[in-house]
């Protein structure tokens, strides 16, 4: 039988309607056992808060807002589909919902973001994917919007919210793995937009060569568009038919990777045995990509949900001080990684 009123799930729970309003909407002043055994029980009882009455209560609308630039074929990859499903993870359990906005392709997205906000929809907004310099952020802070970016602007000293992967951390990684692995000539496969994430990871895989000081050590970098297949595919055949090949390809993501994979068993290639290849976020389909593709788990699910989290405490408590969370991502040891070439 649904308890389809507030009063009547507070029956049911043996509880205050008060306590039961404050748990289905993560008030920290309800201990966590409590705000989990409303949620579930409204879950069971299939209780459904009604939205408009509690935004007239509140002044909020328990929503929050994240629109999805639509620039591929696509309009999830594989990336932003395990990130939208952490998210939404994050908000049900605290009692809110996630609206989902998507920007056209030649639409900017500030103006779907500007939208959402001044319609009032959203208390707050979840940025993604953050450019060097990047006009989402600058419009939100004016705005004094409540939001949480995945992801840091470059060389800023702007303080706003966010939490990020350490892919600076983890390019080095890779590259002193690959090192004493007996690699010396290597590959870097990224993308050409103005994206921070680039830049970090980037500098760590520089920082690592110049921190061995070894001139026996070479890089090639080659760069294309993010959604145009071709130009990637266009630009890794340049470096796998380079007179001094890499025997070793660092990817900017594991989309990357998978494509350069693809094309070296194309050029009649053996991976580990004639290159190795290591990419980045631990996408679903890098498990399963023969013979399986050494990368770096972003535990991207879990940081959507901390995102969430973060955000519904900047919505309710507007801390003095900046959210910022940086996250180390952990190496995936699979088969697409081996010694150089020559060397056992």
């Amino acid at each position: 039988m649904k308890a389809k009123t507030l009063k009547a799930l507070a029956d049911r729970l043996d509880v205050s309607i008060t306590t039961v309003s404050r748990a289905l909407a993560g008030h920290d002043a309800i201990a966590l056992k409590t705000r989990e055994r409303v949620v579930n029980a409204a879950r069971e009882f299939g209780y459904v808060p009604n939205t408009a009455a509690r935004a007239l209560v509140s002044g909020r609308s328990g929503f929050v807002g994240l629109v999805l630039p639509i620039r591929g074929p696509n309009l999830v990859d594989a990336f932003l589909g395990e990130f939208v499903t952490g998210l939404g993870e994050g908000l049900v359990q605290r009692g809110n919902d996630l609206i989902l906005a998507t920007a056209a392709e030649g639409q900017p997205e500030l103006s779907v973001l500007r939208h959402l906000v001044e319609s009032g929809r959203a208390d707050g907004m979840v940025v993604t994917r953050i450019a060097e310099t990047d006009e989402r952020l600058s419009y939100l802070m004016d705005r004094d919007v409540p939001f949480v970016a995945h992801g840091r602007l470059h060389d800023s000293d702007l303080a706003y919210n966010w939490l990020d992967t350490d892919g600076a951390h983890a390019f080095g990684e890779a590259f002193d793995l690959l090192y004493e692995l007996g690699h010396r000539d290597f590959g870097l496969v990224t993308i050409s937009e103005p994206m921070t994430f680039r830049h970090l990871r980037q500098d760590g895989l520089a920082d690592a060569i110049a921190r061995r000081g070894d001139p026996s050590v070479t890089l090639q970098v080659v760069t294309a568009p993010r959604f145009d297949r071709d130009a990637r595919i266009q630009a890794v055949n340049r470096m796998l038919a380079a007179p001094r090949r890499p025997t070793a390809i660092v990817c900017l993501f594991d989309e990357i990777a998978l494509t350069v994979m693809e094309e070296v068993q194309h050029a009649g290639l053996s991976i580990p045995n004639d290159l190795s290849v290591i990419g980045f976020d631990n996408i679903a389909t890098a498990a399963y990509a023969p013979p399986g593709l050494t990368t770096f788990d972003a535990s991207i699910r879990e940081c959507a949900r901390e995102i969430a989290e973060m955000l519904l405490t900047v919505i309710a408590e507007r801390p003095e001080k900046p959210l910022t969370r940086l996250v180390r991502p952990v190496l995936t040891l699979r088969a697409s990684h081996g010694p150089a070439p020559g060397r056992n």
